[in-house]
């Protein structure tokens, strides 16, 4: 199952933030700072994929602070990411799901919004927010992969634009 999927820019700013587990809106601040900072530093040539169990995921080392390891992600969450120019995709996903499944939805997340907007760029993802949550929503549903046809997620958000 898919826990969360995340657009963060090569600063941290979330561009895009779902999360398909009920999680405080802290927790979740908390959750991706943590995870820009294990990913951006990550140079290229390493695989794309982090598992959590070898990565100490709390928010902050301040013992007043929750662990996010403990009220987010089992030891079986793995980050899986792509970047692309100064944007990281990311899915937090459980042992049910494929790596590489994933690293091709990513993908096609990815072709599926350069056709909405004709070449994608971080601005987008700003002034365009609703139709980004609603390519996503053609793709993923509660978590489960629903659609990868570029051909059908284009025409439900183009449908969707008309009415």
């Amino acid at each position: 199952m898919i826990k969360s999927v995340l657009i963060f820019n090569q600063l941290g700013k979330p561009r895009l933030v779902k999360f398909y587990e009920p999680l405080s809106t802290a927790a979740q601040q908390a959750l991706i700072r943590t995870i820009h900072a294990l990913v951006s530093k990550r140079p290229d040539y390493l695989c794309n994929f982090l598992s959590t169990h070898h990565h100490s995921l709390s928010a902050t080392s301040d013992p007043t602070h929750t662990s996010i390891h403990s009220h987010s992600l089992d030891p079986d969450t793995r980050i899986i990411y792509r970047h692309y120019a100064t944007l990281y995709f990311v899915f937090l996903v459980d042992s049910s799901e494929s790596e590489l499944g994933i690293l091709d939805l990513i993908q096609v997340f990815v072709e599926a919004l350069d056709r909405v907007f004709e070449n994608v760029c971080e601005l987008d993802l700003i002034f365009h927010f609703d139709e980004i949550h609603h390519v996503l929503a053609e793709i993923v549903e509660a978590g489960l992969v629903v659609e990868t046809n570029l051909k059908d997620i284009s025409s439900a958000v183009a449908e969707a634009k008309r009415l």
